[in-house]
Order: C-alpha cells, then structure tokens, then sequence
C-alpha cells in the first residue's frame, strides 16, 4: 500500500526471489552497506527486527548531515517494511517487495519527507526531489549489484 502526499517512488528489478531480497534488507543494519547517504545506522529498540523496532541513521547528502530518527510502523516479511522518520526530517518510507517472473523482484522504494524551514520547508521538499530520487535510484542499483553477485 504506497501512502499519499506525492511521494518519491523508485523501483529496481532484482533477478532473486523475494525471500532471498528480504533476508537481506530485513537486517536493518546492513542498509549502510548499499545506501550512500546513509553513514552509520544505531537500533534504539530491545528489537532490531520487526514494527516497533526503532533506529538512528547517520545521513549525509553533500554538505548535509543529520540523524534521522525512525521507527518500523509497518512490517510484512517477504513483503513490506514501513518507517516513521522524526526529527529534523519527517514523514514515512517503505519497502515494497513483489514477486515478478519465476524468481525475481520488483523492489519499489517510496518516500514522503517534510523539511524544517531553516531546510527551505516546501520548497526545499521541491528542489530537493530530483536530488533523492537519483540518489535512491543509485542505493537501489547498488543493492540489486550486491544480491545478484551472491548468488
């Protein structure tokens, strides 16, 4: 289920089945390793697996650095994982995972950020964009690169 408010929507086809895509990305640590902007990830939760696990990630795009806070909302293994971002940025993320073909995956990224004023607020969520989206669209590159190489 992908959430309203204009969301930056980007989607990579990976040659594995969904259960072999989630095995990794469930591990919430291991994001560092195929995202860019992302520098360092800290789980705040008794859990790091599952709704209610809650999480600090170190992100750096250019000049910008901040700590995004986030919390798993929602969580569907093989199928879904959905954050909360608060703090300095807000709004919600999610994974999707979709079975295509006989052992492939469509894995779809969608985001929705708002940004303080002292970030441009609206505008800056405007210019900011088509920035996010090429760099999402990198991670996802990166992550399909690194799960098709261990097979």
């Amino acid at each position: 289920m992908i959430k309203s408010k204009q969301p930056i929507d980007v989607a990579v086809d990976i040659d594995l089945p969904p259960e072999q895509v989630w095995d990794y990305v469930k591990d919430i640590n291991s994001h560092t390793e195929w995202m860019r902007d992302a520098t360092a990830i800290r789980i705040t939760s008794d859990s790091a697996i599952g709704a209610g696990t809650t999480f600090e990630c170190d992100t750096k795009i250019g000049p910008f650095k901040l700590v995004d806070k986030m919390e798993i909302t929602e969580w569907t293994d093989n199928e879904l994982m959905g954050v909360r971002h608060e703090g300095v940025v807000s709004g919600w993320g999610q994974f999707s995972l979709t079975p295509t073909g006989d052992h492939a995956t469509t894995f779809r990224w969608a985001e929705s950020l708002k940004f303080p004023w002292y970030l441009g607020s609206r505008v800056g969520q405007i210019c900011a964009r088509p920035l996010l989206r090429w760099i999402w669209t990198s991670n996802l590159s990166q992550l399909k690169k690194q799960l098709e190489r261990r097979r």
